[in-house]
């Protein structure tokens, strides 16, 4: 069994979204003067690796601590959209993706994180492909950007979450599952009672 880790190291002055509150991580207890470590931590929830909970977006929607355990579990598919503008239907390529799947975004714009590049012309998502992945019945959509919509009305973001099709944003080493046909993503949330949170995010192959 392999597994491969697809989520960004939380560290202090964590990269968010352009007038979001500073995230900062910072040691306030010491070995040395306290006789113990700790650390203190101070970020929205929408920052790092971390899923979107339909309530997000969706005035009744569940929060992040509603979430079912079998749905952060599921068969991965890995979608290969390098050097697309817009990620619609036709990257599909007829690829047969089944009910339940946890679907994958690669565009490689999560080798520009912590860069200022990162913010700007990240792939959007279109209406129609988040349809079809409503159609589908996938668990959840994930991808290495800043999330499916630059702005509103989030449209992207209001299709699948409405559906309850769980967002994972800002992913890491994507690039990792190119040759792997076959893998289980495993994606558990902090046990918060909120619209998102931290999430670790484990790609298992057999």
């Amino acid at each position: 069994m392999k597994y491969i880790d697809l989520t960004h190291t939380f560290t202090d002055n964590m990269p968010v979204f352009p007038g979001d509150p500073k995230a900062t991580l910072e040691q306030v207890a010491f070995i040395e003067k306290d006789t113990y470590n700790d650390h203190k931590i101070t970020s929205i929830m929408h920052v790092g690796t971390h899923m979107d909970a339909p309530f997000h977006m969706v005035a009744n929607g569940k929060y992040i601590d509603d979430i079912a355990l079998d749905n952060c579990f599921g068969n991965g598919v890995l979608l290969d959209v390098r050097g697309k503008k817009v990620i619609d239907e036709a990257v599909l390529n007829d690829k047969e993706i089944a009910k339940d799947s946890i679907i994958l975004l690669y565009t490689g714009f999560g080798e520009k994180y912590r860069t200022s590049d990162y913010f700007n012309d990240y792939p959007e998502i279109t209406e129609g492909f988040a349809q079809k992945m409503v159609e589908i019945g996938i668990k959840i959509i994930g991808m290495d950007t800043l999330g499916p919509d630059h702005d509103q009305p989030w449209i992207a973001h209001t299709t699948f979450l409405k559906h309850e099709i769980l967002i994972l944003e800002n992913l890491a080493n994507l690039d990792q599952l190119l040759a792997i046909n076959d893998f289980e993503v495993i994606a558990l949330p902090a046990k918060f009672h909120t619209d998102a949170a931290p999430v670790r995010v484990v790609a298992r192959i057999s």
